[in-house]
């Protein structure tokens, strides 16, 4: 199939690193991906692995990460997408708690992890949703009390990407909760902190490698030291940074569309049926024509926002729009190459049908469709 369109938005260098990522996922990813799935969990090494190779933390400079941009990340993101590779959590990782750290952290935050980060030494996790609060950031009922020179640390998170992994997290709770969301701070918590715990690795319908878990926050004892940036001022940093989050989602939903759009033509040339091949029939290629249009749509519109993100241009409503379209966009589609694949899309041997599955969370995590559509109402 010929490219939807020229890309424009990387470099020479981005595609350099494109050609070493792909032989990362390729030999270290791809042919272990599905025993992760059935264990649930990503081994701790392939992180190392990955720090090894300099695939972590990779918009962030020396000696923080790899010293790219977001077009690097964004490279990262696509191998994700292109290899169905969904159990990894580089990205949350590296493209969204990473540059928490690197945003608001001191200098002395910032030494002490990142470079640890970047070298796959310390997976990162941030706990936001809490068991009665998801979107709502302004209800989250974990408290973080100063004591002194520390803070007490008490409350419960779940739906924690990277969270039984997770050896450094990002906690947002309520600094003085009287303010609601202008009393909320963010808190870096440690592995090994005592009373700091993690629950049962949460089963899920898609997304079968990631592990995703409870944690729980019983009289931890932090020091004041791992607070990041100012005290209430969270809820600012929150809003601020959700935008690249949201783009994250964008470039891995659009990756994907572009990815099981080619296995789906490749697919439908080869199997038949009533003495055809699926392709020969004119409801495939109008299937498959319609969702090359779309998919070409959709690429522009990412990649101006990628470029518009890589100038610090990107405005929170554009990317509520970018993650709305790119999600929804992304169901519908991989539930046409799913029905194109017949039974076989229903196997888990065929990519798609787990694709499909692990797809239905981009329209709930980052911000649910509702939420998007509440920021870009904001615009009207």
């Amino acid at each position: 199939m010929q490219d939807l369109i020229q890309r424009t938005i990387y470099r020479e260098d981005h595609e350099q690193f494109r050609e070493q990522a792909r032989r990362f996922f390729d030999k270290e990813i791809v042919p272990f991906h599905a025993q992760w799935e059935r264990d649930g969990i990503v081994p701790k090494e392939v992180w190392r692995k990955a720090g090894r190779e300099g695939l972590l933390n990779t918009m962030l400079p020396e000696p923080y990460g790899g010293g790219g941009d977001f077009g690097h990340a964004a490279i990262l993101i696509e191998e994700v997408a292109r290899t169905g590779a969904s159990g990894l959590g580089f990205p949350l990782h590296s493209d969204i708690v990473a540059p928490y750290i690197h945003a608001y952290g001191n200098t002395g935050q910032k030494d002490r992890w990142l470079p640890r980060m970047a070298a796959g030494e310390l997976i990162g996790a941030i706990a936001m949703t809490e068991p009665g609060a998801g979107s709502d950031l302004k209800s989250v009922r974990t408290t973080a009390r100063r004591e002194g020179d520390h803070y007490i640390l008490n409350g419960s998170k779940t739906f924690i990407t990277n969270g039984i992994n997770s050896e450094i997290v990002i906690v947002v709770a309520k600094t003085n909760p009287e303010l609601g969301a202008k009393g909320v701070s963010l808190i870096v918590v440690e592995e090994g902190t005592p009373g700091f715990s993690k629950g049962r690795k949460l089963e899920k319908i898609g997304l079968m490698a990631q592990d995703t878990s409870e944690l729980f926050f019983d009289n931890v004892k932090v020091p004041v030291d791992n607070l990041l940036g100012e005290e209430n001022m969270g809820f600012k940093y929150l809003m601020k940074e959700l935008a690249q989050e949201r783009l994250v989602v964008a470039v891995r939903a659009a990756a994907s569309i572009e990815a099981f759009l080619q296995k789906t033509v490749d697919y439908t040339r080869e199997r038949k049926a009533f003495g055809q091949t699926v392709f020969e029939f004119q409801n495939t290629r109008f299937k498959l024509a319609e969702a090359k249009a779309k998919a070409t749509m959709l690429r522009v519109f990412v990649d101006d926002c990628m470029r518009l993100h890589m100038q610090r241009q990107l405005t929170p409503e554009r990317a509520a729009m970018v993650k709305l379209n790119a999600t929804a966009l992304q169901n519908r589609l991989l539930d046409e190459f799913l029905q194109l694949h017949g039974g076989y899309g229903y196997m888990t041997e065929y990519q798609v049908g787990r694709a499909w599955t692990d797809a239905r969370i981009g329209r709930i995590y980052g911000g649910s469709d509702e939420i998007m559509k509440e920021i870009i109402a904001r615009t009207l």
